[in-house]
């Protein structure tokens, strides 16, 4: 029977995993600033600190993000020295990047015009927002336990799989939460263009929070046998 050793991965070197974690640093740093962002333009919109510098602070988070994506990706060694299948690893990297892209997309679409959210929906919106990060905060142990699993730092795959089960836990949280806003939003009498633009925010709130869920379902599969 075919064995893929876990300490190949680490010949030559630093192992690719490790990468994955650099690159997640990036995203966990950004995480605050998307908060910072979007509870102010929820509060008061251009009355916030200064929208488009936290937004462009989100930018370049992302292209950074992107760069150590792309030197993760353009170092690897041959598919037999690899901790893991190289397919997955590649798949891992891609779903970990579009955390980013998708509140990328978030941050575009308030900012092309204006919207004076109503109070009403003022709490539930920054819920989301938090519960969403929140996804996103729980794939840190995650990757990281994966990583020592791989590694053989660690044993204990069931604790491992408990940490993939709380970020499936809380994106079903999130599913629910925007469920709950994007209803009460469309069954409101806001302008259809206010109605529209933060339905496609919601959207991107929850495709950040999906994309969690993915790269948790991703390292499942790293470690199953």
């Amino acid at each position: 029977m075919a064995m893929r050793l876990p300490f190949f991965g680490l010949i030559g070197g630093r192992s690719p995993m490790d990468g994955l974690l650099t690159h997640y640093e990036q995203i966990r740093a950004a995480m605050g600033v998307i908060q910072e962002t979007l509870f102010c333009y929820f509060s008061g919109g251009s009355a916030c600190r200064d929208f488009q510098a936290l937004k462009a602070e989100i930018d370049a988070r992302e292209e950074a993000a992107d760069k150590l994506k792309r030197t993760v990706c353009n170092h690897l060694p041959r598919g037999l020295f690899m901790a893991v299948d190289k397919t997955l690893f590649l798949n891992y990297t891609r779903a970990q990047d579009n955390i980013l892209n998708a509140a990328q997309d978030a941050l575009e679409w308030l900012s092309m015009r204006s919207v004076v959210v109503p109070e009403r929906f003022r709490p539930d919106g920054q819920g989301l927002v938090e519960e969403a990060a929140r996804t996103v905060l729980l794939l840190h142990p995650a990757l990281e336990s994966t990583i020592r699993l791989v590694h053989g730092d660690i044993f204990d795959r069931k604790a491992v799989k408990e940490t993939y089960r709380a970020v499936r836990d809380q994106h079903k949280a999130v599913r629910r939460a925007k469920a709950a806003i994007a209803r009460d939003v469309y069954g409101s009498d806001l302008d259809f263009r206010d109605i529209y633009q933060l339905l496609h925010f919601f959207d991107c709130m929850h495709g950040m929070s999906h994309s969690a869920e993915g790269c948790a379902d991703i390292l499942r599969a790293m470690i199953a046998r």
